[in-house]
C-alpha cells in the first residue's frame, strides 16, 4: 500500500487502484503497534484506534489533505 505521507512518527497509506471500487474511500494511519482506519467523508476511525494525541494529528491532517485523498 503506497505511503502518503509521514508526520510525528505516523505513517498514513491510501490504496490507490484506478477503476477499483474498495469499499468505503479511507486511508490507514499507523502509529507504532497502532493502526487505525479513516474513513475520508466524513474524516472518522471507521476500524482500529490510536492515542489520542496522534488521533488528532491524523484528524487535522485529513481535514487539511480531504479534497487531494478524494483525486
Amino acid at each position: 500500500m503506497p505511503e502518503l505521507c509521514r508526520f510525528y512518527g505516523i505513517i498514513i497509506r491510501m490504496y490507490m487502484g484506478t477503476g477499483i471500487q474498495h469499499n468505503t474511500p479511507h486511508f490507514h494511519a499507523y502509529y507504532q503497534d497502532d493502526v487505525a482506519v479513516y474513513s475520508i467523508n466524513p474524516i472518522e476511525i471507521i476500524a482500529g484506534s490510536l492515542p489520542k494525541r496522534q488521533e488528532r494529528l491524523v484528524e487535522a491532517w485529513a481535514e487539511l489533505h480531504q479534497q487531494e485523498l478524494f483525486l
